[in-house]
């Protein structure tokens, strides 16, 4: 047994005897091989160094690393960091001397760099990626633009709100977005790009700066970039066009194109119109860009608020103006609400300390462009581009006159074309109404290119002081053009003589002028215009006497008692204003002497008769008389009816003018002999009267007679409904103070647009005047008519009427219980936009049998002031409702209704395009319908 166990242990001895020397065994040959085995790991670390480059090198803006490929460039950087440190320990080693007792750990180190060096062939090995280890990038979904936000500018940031809810809307795929030259387009477009919103509307957001210079090709180069698609080689247009065709059909993108100066073909472009949502925003500073582009919504861009331009102005001066905020807010009107402008100015004041500064700078900037502020320049090259595109000398200098006008007023286009027609820039028309469709065209053609924008006012046009100070610059520097405006100037005295000799046109208006000079050489000028000098009572006797070539005289509003003797050497005056001049009680009998005069503007002046000089002015095409302050005895008629060239006739009637019937018979006889007249405003005292014109004068129903009538007794001929409309309504009728119906008057209505009754009586209903006389109507106001119970009965009615009416206002109706009665005819009523009730104590039900469903178009309806109004929308009246009634509905508005419990059943319509509910002392309205409350926040 002992035996046994010895000889184990020697077999066990003999085996460890053997491994110790198969261990010192591999220990010396990693000890010989130690430099072998650190040169063979650095061959192959510089191997895969320079693999790892190769693949890096792939990896650019249109190509990434695939995600074994990521993997691996890890473990090969890891890799390098391990070589790292065995080179260190390497070099270690290699310092000292050999000796038999470094033998050991320099075995071991070459032992691990053998182990690394196998390691660093696998990774080799797995570094032969089948793919390269690189794919192609997905393009990012949004690059983010440095761009200033808008939120904090309401007046700005309205645009972006606006469009954001356009690219909602499925059916809009094309949004454009115009204005002038600095007011903020590119800021908004950024903010476009990078709303939130946006991102999560679109697979992708493709931005696009198209200049003047840009073409075709050049925004195909920017779109394919963006896109990260591969263009190799020559490529022509079609072929480019195809690759992002290919590459936007399955993609719901959103393309914004920035600073497009002039069509752009979007399909030849690429651009595919899929059905995937896909949009475009294109912004120019033409609004005919937009259209030719085929825009879906107009986005016209505004000026900044006062608030808001204050604001900027302060942000961007980047101090506190406490000490000078007065100077700061003239700088800021001088801005005339544009970002760019405010910005550059803002640069250039935040650069002085002292208020004094302040106010050197301010002066600068009023006499800009005349004088030269840094940062500046390029606003006028932008502004005088678009002067210098307009396409025709005639819109140039119609452009130019609007300097006459003070900054940012309104300016009534009718007055402005007259001016231009006298002036001679309106070529190749004769007949006055011709004139002034061609004047409305430049007009238009000038609002497009933005160098004029629409006022807040209905039918006049504003010049910013930015366009204006440039057009004086420019008006300054063309010889025959030369302009002296210093309207609103606060001015006591008249500019000095020498300032007046080489004006062609010179406004002084809205100041506060004593007096004139007694004489001055004027041989060159054209336009002088001086209304509302409200304290200028006398014109010097030789003041016209240089000015043989004037052309339009504006002394309206002034306190002028009589004309100078000189008038008569304006022998080339085609336009006369003394309206308002109430002061004046006589026209001179040198009247006679203006032979090319074409319009006579008299209304409110006090001047008693027309005399009979009038009648020999052959040129006259437009007169505007009024007849408060005539003597009845005055033959008037006999005077208008010899100025056989007139074809605009407006007379202004005074209530409370006590002339004979036949009085008014013989001049309303005389005028219908007019055989020229194209307008007529005129106040018939009866209805007899319109009688006289309609039997006597065939022209009224020409298609392109416009006409302003009123009947009976009125407070003004003047159409307040008119205010309302955006385009103009050219054949209006008035009815006043009468009872019943009259054969002549529903003989009018089948030619009217605008139809108002006022204070009328035993009447039950508009269709007394024949339901089928009223199809034509686009607008109609009934007011003060105590016996009407509705405004249409349907009962029974042979015809469509409303089937163009826009807008119907109700006002003080006392027995009216409701809007219409009986059936409603098809086509009535399915373009009315506004209906608004006020005063009717009685109405009870608005939308009966089924009338709601005609109104798709209805935008604004206000109920004000109505007691026995229990509900909006009667359920039993309106059975089975469509969730999408009154889909255009924006604005409700209910004043003063205290029995008002319900708007609609809950839930009975969704309110899509509900944007503001105005509630005023509605006590018994507890509840909103659900689906309102949503639509309205």
């Amino acid at each position: 047994m002992l035996e046994a166990g010895a000889s184990a242990a020697a077999v066990e001895a003999y085996k460890d005897g053997r491994d110790i020397f198969g261990y010192i065994r591999q220990k010396i040959d990693y000890a010989n091989h130690f430099k072998v085995n650190y040169k063979e790991m650095k061959e192959q670390e510089e191997k895969l160094k320079a693999t790892r480059c190769d693949l890096e090198e792939k990896i650019d803006k249109m190509n990434r690393a695939t995600n074994v490929g990521e993997a691996w460039i890890r473990s090969v950087t890891e890799a390098e960091k391990e070589v790292l440190e065995l080179e260190s320990k390497y070099n270690k080693e290699t310092v000292h001397a050999w000796r038999y007792a470094r033998s050991w750990s320099r075995a071991n180190l070459s032992k691990h760099m053998a182990k690394k060096r196998d390691k660093l062939k696998v990774l080799l090995e797995e570094g032969k990626l089948d793919d390269g280890g690189v794919v192609k990038r997905s393009p990012e979904p949004v690059r983010v633009i440095d761009a200033p936000s808008t939120k904090d500018f309401p007046s700005l940031h309205w645009a972006v709100d606006k469009i954001l809810r356009n690219l909602r809307e499925r059916e809009f795929k094309r949004i454009g977005l115009w204005g002038q030259v600095g007011i903020g387009k590119t800021t908004v477009m950024q903010n476009l790009n990078n709303s939130d919103e946006v991102k999560n509307l679109f697979d992708i957001v493709l931005w696009v700066s198209v200049s003047k210079a840009g073409n075709t090709e050049k925004v195909q180069n920017e779109i394919t970039q963006r896109l990260m698609l591969k263009v190799e080689g020559e490529v022509n247009r079609v072929e480019t066009a195809q690759l992002i065709k290919n590459k936007l059909e399955d993609m719901r993108y959103l393309l914004l194109l920035d600073q497009v100066c002039d069509y752009l073909n979007l399909k030849e472009v690429g651009i595919p119109s899929n059905d995937k949502g896909s949009k475009v925003v294109f912004a120019s500073r033409f609004r005919d860009v937009c259209h030719y582009m085929d825009a879906d919504v107009f986005v016209k861009m505004k000026s900044l608020s006062d608030t808001d331009a204050y604001k900027m102005f302060k942000e961007k001066v980047g101090r506190t103006m406490e000490d000078r905020s007065a100077v700061a807010t003239l700088v800021v009107r001088k801005c005339a609400g544009l970002p760019f402008v405010i910005d550059r100015v803002a640069k250039v004041f935040g650069k002085k300390d002292d208020v004094s500064l302040w106010r050197d700078e301010l002066r600068r900037l009023q006499r800009w462009p005349s004088i030269k502020i840094q940062g500046m320049n390029e606003m006028l090259e932008s502004l005088k581009f678009c002067y210098e595109d307009l396409d025709g000398e005639d819109k140039k200098v119609c452009f130019l006159y609007g300097a006459l006008f003070p900054e940012d007023s309104d300016i009534f286009v009718d007055y402005l074309v007259e001016c231009w027609k006298a002036e001679g820039f309106l070529h190749s028309v004769d007949e006055f109404r011709d004139a002034r469709d061609r004047g409305h065209n430049i007009l238009d053609d000038l609002i497009n290119v933005s160098l004029l924008e629409k006022s807040a006012m209905k039918r006049h046009v504003r010049m910013n002081g930015i366009l204006r100070n440039m057009a004086l610059k420019i008006s300054s520097g063309v010889s025959d053009r030369k302009i002296l405006a210093r309207p609103r100037e606060e001015l006591k005295e008249a500019p000095k003589e020498e300032e007046w000799a080489y004006a062609s046109q010179i406004s002084l208006m809205d100041n506060d002028l004593c007096s004139l000079p007694a004489t001055s050489n004027c041989t060159n000028l054209s336009t002088l215009l001086l209304q509302r000098n409200k304290n200028l009572m006398m014109i010097p006797e030789s003041f016209f006497s240089s000015m043989q070539g004037l052309r339009v005289l504006d002394l309206h509003a002034t306190a002028i008692t009589s004309l100078p003797p000189s008038l008569r050497y304006l022998t080339h005056l085609k336009a006369l204003y003394l309206n308002s001049c109430k002061g004046l009680i006589e026209l001179p009998s040198s009247l006679e002497a203006l032979v090319h005069l074409e319009v006579l503007d008299i209304r409110r002046t006090g001047i008693i008769a027309l005399p009979i000089q009038v009648g020999s002015l052959t040129q006259m095409r437009c007169l505007r008389m009024s007849l408060s302050n005539f003597d009845a005895t005055n033959p008037i008629s006999m005077v208008i009816s010899s100025i056989s060239s007139l074809e605009e006739l407006m007379i202004d009637g005074d209530p409370n003018t006590s002339w004979s019937d036949q009085v008014m018979r013989t001049i309303t006889e005389e005028v219908s002999t007019l055989t020229r007249l194209t307008s007529l405003t005129f106040s018939f005292p009866k209805v007899e009267c319109l009688e006289i014109f309609v039997r006597s004068s065939p022209l009224w129903k020409d298609l392109r007679f416009t006409f302003q009538f009123s009947v009976g007794i009125c407070n003004s001929v003047k159409h307040h409904i008119l205010d309302y409309f955006e385009y103009q309504l050219c054949k209006c009728l008035k009815y006043a103070n009468d009872e019943g119906t009259h054969p002549v008057i529903s003989e009018v209505l089948t030619e009217t647009e605008v139809f108002e009754l006022i204070d009328h009586k035993n009447i039950l209903s508009l269709s007394e005047f024949g339901t089928e006389n009223l199809s034509r109507l686009r607008a109609c106001s009934v007011e003060g008519c105590k016996d009407i119970t509705c405004i249409i009965d349907g009962n029974g009615a042979p015809a469509s009427p409303f089937k163009y009416l826009e807008r119907m206002v109700i006002n003080n109706a006392s027995k009216l219980d409701c809007f219409w009665k009986g059936s409603v005819a098809p086509g009535s009523l399915g373009r009315m936009t506004s209906l608004t009730f006020f005063n009717c104590p009685e109405l009870k039900n608005i939308f009966s049998n089924g009338l709601i469903e005609k109104l798709s178009m209805l935008k604004h309806l206000s109920v004000k002031n109505c007691s026995k109004i229990e509900e909006i929308i009667i359920e039993t009246e309106n059975p089975c409702l469509d969730l999408e009634t009154l889909p255009s509905l924006e604005t409700l508005v209910l004043h003063d209704l205290p029995n008002l419990t319900s708007i609609a059943p809950d839930d009975l319509l969704i309110w899509s395009s509900l944007k503001k509910l105005d509630r005023v002392s509605c006590p018994s309205l507890l509840k909103l319908p659900s689906t309102m409350i949503n639509a309205a926040n």
